[in-house]
């Protein structure tokens, strides 16, 4: 008996996907209005399936099959439908939409679990214009705190007051958090991200485990001054101790370490800006990642002390914002091999690989265990406009969780 409906799951990722800025392919950033009426058009699809819909006070969305026996703990399905800027069609979206395909087939089919399944699109996942990822899923794990909260964006407005134009309730986060006797088994579906899959010629991979991510701001204090007339050895020019900065995370985390590890420097902001004036302020954003905790505060730790002697050394202030910290995680083998199962009951062409993105599951490993499946993505790419992933991928990789659902719950 076929279960998972190819054409139907298809048409609802590209129903969604098209729900995005004029002018701007695919982008639906957290906290906007396009965002919003992208949720509204999930909810409504939940409604239609007869799921119990409910958004909490993090404004995270949640559809519930409830189960025969609702004192069970849950199976939560999840993943994410914010973009990054000028983001794709599948990163986030094909993981909530599976889950709500797996809710529709079994309804259609008059299959009841005794676990009520929970599927979550859980709020910003991607970094969001308030300096932090993974919202939806911090409020459940208890890691959204009042500091975060009061977190600003260039508008000043906080990400508390964002979380309210989204419909949640900052107020009542604490709410939100889970235990973990509540909490079954927390599934993810994604594409890769990456071109493992593609090179390896896989129709599924079963992921092993996820990076975690150090976050920083960092905050660079010059002295702005006439371009023309302030010699170069006379300079406290905040723009250059910067580049000097990046440069340095660059060689360190380019380094030889024992797993491998990524610094990334993705937002740069210069003031005043202007081309006859030398810079006096330098506001960036430092990333670490690796699948090794010891790895990420190893090269954090150089990283640091280099900049606090660039500063020194060039006569500039020097803040630096510990913005978050999300915990690298290996998947347990027994989640592991249900998913191997799963995911071999269909194709042959499965591999297991690691995450270099950070996900959901990082925050949900701190309330039960957690399992993702990749899908290919055309040519290892994404959070970009091309982003592109297979009808028949996304239907076998739908499929594989479901069947790990139904394994699970034998």
């Amino acid at each position: 008996m076929e279960l998972i409906n190819k054409e139907r799951l298809w048409e609802t990722v590209h129903a969604l996907a098209a729900i995005t800025i004029e002018g701007k392919p695919w982008t639906r950033r957290s906290f906007t209005a396009k965002y919003n009426q992208g949720r509204e058009w999930l909810m409504n699809q939940m409604r239609e399936i007869g799921l119990e819909v409910e958004m909490d006070a993090a404004s995270n969305v949640i559809g519930r099959l409830i189960g025969t026996d609702p004192s069970l703990p849950s199976i939560v399905i999840g993943s994410h439908t914010d973009t990054v800027p000028d983001g794709g069609r599948f990163d986030g979206i094909a993981g909530v939409l599976a889950g709500l395909e797996i809710a529709r087939s079994l309804k259609e089919q008059s299959i009841q679990l005794k676990h009520t399944i929970e599927i979550v699109d859980f709020t910003a996942e991607e970094p969001s214009e308030y300096g932090l990822s993974t919202v939806g899923s911090r409020a459940w794990s208890g890691n959204l705190s009042e500091e975060m909260l009061s977190y600003t964006n260039s508008d000043g407005q906080t990400l508390a007051e964002a979380i309210s134009f989204a419909g949640g309730n900052p107020n009542e986060i604490e709410k939100c958090k889970k235990v973990k006797d509540k909490i079954a088994l927390y599934l993810e579906l994604h594409i890769e991200q990456g071109p493992v899959l593609l090179n390896k010629n896989a129709n599924l991979g079963v992921v092993t485990g996820i990076v975690g991510i150090q976050r920083y701001k960092i905050f660079v204090d010059g002295l702005p001054n006439h371009a023309g007339t302030t010699p170069m050895d006379m300079r406290n020019d905040a723009l250059t101790a910067a580049s000097e900065m990046t440069l340095a995370l660059e060689r360190i985390a380019g380094g030889k370490y024992e797993h491998p590890v990524v610094g990334t420097v993705g937002v740069f902001n210069n003031f005043p800006n202007a081309s006859n004036v030398v810079p006096g302020k330098v506001e960036y954003q430092v990333e670490i990642r690796s699948i090794s905790e010891e790895v990420i505060d190893r090269v954090a730790s150089q990283f640091l002390a280099e900049a606090d002697a660039i500063a020194e050394r060039r006569k500039v202030g020097l803040k630096i914002e510990n913005v978050s910290r999300s915990k690298a995680i290996i998947v347990n083998d027994e989640i592991k091999q249900l998913l191997t199962n799963a995911c071999r009951s269909i194709t042959d062409h499965v591999i297991e690989l690691p995450s270099g993105a950070g996900h959901d599951a990082n925050q949900m490993s701190l309330l039960a265990p957690v399992g993702m499946i990749f899908i290919p993505c055309k040519d290892g790419r994404s959070h970009c406009p091309e982003e592109w992933a297979e009808k028949e991928d996304l239907y076998l990789g739908t499929k594989a969780m479901l069947n790990a659902v139904l394994e699970f719950v034998k």
